[in-house]
């Protein structure tokens, strides 16, 4: 199978006529794998699919093409290939895509998370067997292992009741699609009113139509901020968020906060390794499960040591480079 990399217009497979996550003006069809903004194509006159979560992501988004919604477990069939969408765990309608072709078939992850996230519809795989397996690998070391949900729920609570005990509003840093609302899913058994960053409101909706509950909250009021628990991107904080508030405890949310020198460079508190990817023992663990004939290396920082890792295993594997054609 042809796999072309058109880097940041994400991937193209010309034998079918498909892009992926593609914002290249050369495919018939487009599959987005979820709603983050660098996996939205920023131009698509052709016919694109996403599931009903992520439609709704990429309009509140300003994505303004057509998009057809393929949920999971309902294959789409063109002249050149039959297309399914699995749930991909690492936020609310994330999708790997499952392609089945006469050049055999592939599994493109997206970004994704397994275990995964609980504010999402979980994480399956395709029964048949993979030929070429496209996975991220953001998380691309050994020092990247996640703790287990229970515990980063646990740790996450405690960092609120403690703060609010004390008489500190807390603040969590994170990402304003997904990771904002998966702590907020955490949090709402404390039954105590959560602020969200204005931009990160509007998508909360989606996740309360889809049944993910995310307790009580509202948008982020200068005013009325303090006491309440404040979820925010950290970019946020230089632009006057919560400047009013003197005493406050700030925890940073994100699969890098497992690199002890983030609390330096952040001023922050509390680092909370909490990741919408999977980790790095997690990653060589499914490639070993799933076996492919190949496995393509993409999104990471550095691949050598994740290469090393699968070759040791008998796994066939490489970087997809730009415009890097492979059969």
């Amino acid at each position: 199978m042809e796999i072309i990399k058109a880097g940041s217009d994400g991937i193209y497979l010309p034998q079918l006529n498909i892009g992926l996550d593609y914002s290249g003006s050369d495919a018939e069809y487009v599959f987005v794998s979820h709603g983050h903004s660098d996996h939205i194509p920023r131009r698509s006159t052709a016919n694109t699919y996403a599931t009903r979560p992520t439609k709704k992501f990429m309009k509140l988004r300003n994505y303004r093409g057509q998009i057809e919604e393929l949920n999971f477990g309902n294959s789409l069939e063109t002249d050149t290939a039959r297309i399914t969408f699995y749930p991909a765990g690492h936020i609310l309608g994330s999708a790997m895509t499952f392609i089945e072709s006469d050049f055999g078939n592939l599994l493109y992850t997206g970004d994704y998370r397994s275990p995964a996230s609980p504010a999402s519809e979980g994480f399956q795989l395709p029964k048949e067997a993979v030929d070429y397996f496209i996975t991220e690998a953001t998380f691309s070391l050994p020092i990247y292992r996640w703790k287990s949900y229970t515990h980063l729920e646990k740790q996450i609570c405690s960092f609120a009741s403690n703060a609010l005990n004390e008489g500190y509003t807390p603040i969590f840093l994170a990402y304003n699609l997904g990771k904002a609302q998966e702590i907020m899913h955490f949090l709402k058994n404390l039954n105590h009113p959560v602020q969200i960053h204005n931009a990160g409101f509007k998508l909360c909706d989606v996740y309360e139509q889809e049944g993910i509950d995310l307790g009580q909250y509202e948008t982020y009021d200068h005013d009325t901020c303090k006491g309440k628990i404040l979820i925010t991107p950290g970019s946020a904080l230089g632009n006057g968020f919560a400047s009013n508030i003197k005493k406050k405890r700030i925890a940073y949310c994100s699969g890098w906060a497992a690199m002890e020198a983030r609390r330096v460079q952040m001023t922050v508190d509390k680092l909370i390794p909490l990741s919408d990817h999977l980790d790095f023992f997690e990653l060589i663990r499914l490639c070993e499960k799933l076996n492919p004939k190949k496995t393509y290396i993409t999104h990471t920082p550095n691949p050598n040591v994740v290469l090393h890792y699968l070759e040791k295993r008998g796994i066939a594997a490489s970087t997809l480079k730009q415009r890097q054609k492979t059969a």
